[in-house]
C-alpha cells in the first residue's frame, strides 16, 4: 500500500510539472499588425485588367491586406454590396478564380436617386476577364444571392443604409437576409467611415460616417458573432467631425473594418 501511495504521490508530481512546463498559446496578433498577401491576391491586384484609377487608390484602402485579413480564398461565392464602380468587384472576379462567384448587389433605391442611369457596375461585370461576375439590381430588403455565399463584403457604404435617400432601409431585415444568404461560418465584412461615438443618423447623414457601436449591435442581434477587427485602416489623426468628401480628410478617414461570422 505504502508503495502504491509513493507512485500515485511521483504521479501527481509529475503531472502537476508538465502542466506548468506546456506553453501557453500564443496571442493573436495585433490588430494593427501587417497582413500577409497571399500570391493569389497578389496577381489579382497586379492584374492588367484593372483599371489605372483603381490602382491608383490601392495605397490608401489596402485590398491585398483587407482581403487576406477577411479571409479571401479562389473557389469562393461573394457578394460585393454596394459595389460603386466596381473597385472590389474587379479584384473579387480575379481572385476568386474561375471555379468562384461574384455578385455586386446594386440596391434598386440608389436606381432611383440615379435617375435611372444604369449603374456604373454595370459595363464590367459578366465580361472578359470578369466573366465570373453578375450584377443583382433589387431592393435591400430582398438582399440575397441565387445561390448561398461564402462572403458578404461592403465598403464604405454601410451608413448610406440609414440615410433618408435610401428609405431608409430596416436595417434588422437586411442583417438577418444577411444571415440567411451566407453558408454556415461564412463571414460578413463591414468597413465604414468612423463617427463619433453616441452620434445619430442625423449626423451621419451630414459627414457619411457611422458609429462603429452601432453596428456593431445591428449585425450580431440578426445571429451573427463579432469576430474582430483589423485596424489597418485605422487613422487616429482624423478628428471624425469632418465630412469624409473634404479636401483635407477624403482618402485619409478613420476607418473600422470588422468581420462578424455566421455560427455553423
Amino acid at each position: 500500500m505504502k508503495t502504491h501511495a509513493r507512485w500515485l504521490a511521483l504521479a501527481a508530481v509529475l503531472a502537476v510539472t508538465a502542466c506548468e512546463t506546456v506553453p501557453p498559446p500564443p496571442p493573436p496578433p495585433p490588430a494593427d499588425a501587417p497582413v500577409a498577401i497571399p500570391n493569389f491576391l497578389s496577381a489579382a491586384l497586379a492584374d492588367p485588367a484593372r483599371p489605372d484609377a483603381d490602382k491608383a487608390r490601392d495605397a490608401a484602402r489596402k485590398p491585398g491586406q483587407i482581403l487576406a485579413w477577411a479571409g479571401l480564398a479562389p473557389g469562393m461565392k461573394v457578394i460585393d454590396l454596394v459595389p460603386g464602380q466596381g473597385y472590389f468587384t474587379r479584384i473579387f472576379a480575379r481572385a476568386v478564380g474561375p471555379k468562384g462567384r461574384v455578385y455586386a448587389y446594386v440596391p434598386d433605391e440608389l436606381t432611383a436617386v440615379a435617375k435611372g442611369r444604369p449603374p456604373s457596375v454595370a459595363a464590367w461585370v459578366n465580361r472578359p476577364p470578369f466573366a465570373n461576375s453578375r450584377m443583382i439590381l433589387r431592393r435591400m430588403p430582398e438582399f440575397g444571392a441565387p445561390e448561398k455565399v461564402d462572403m458578404i463584403f461592403t465598403a464604405q457604404n454601410y451608413h448610406d443604409l440609414h440615410l433618408p435617400f435610401m428609405g431608409p432601409v430596416d436595417l434588422g431585415v437586411v442583417n438577418r437576409q444577411a444571415f440567411k444568404a451566407l453558408k454556415p461560418g461564412g463571414v460578413y465584412i463591414v468597413i465604414d467611415h468612423t463617427a463619433k461615438a453616441g452620434t445619430g443618423p442625423a449626423q451621419w447623414d451630414v459627414l457619411h460616417r457611422i458609429d462603429p457601436a452601432v453596428v456593431r449591435r445591428e449585425i450580431e442581434a440578426a445571429g451573427f458573432v463579432y469576430e474582430g477587427e483589423t485596424r489597418i485602416l485605422r487613422n487616429g489623426r482624423d478628428p471624425l467631425t469632418g465630412n469624409v468628401f473634404d479636401a483635407g480628410i477624403r482618402g485619409k478617414t478613420d476607418q473600422f473594418a470588422f468581420k462578424f461570422r455566421k455560427p455553423k
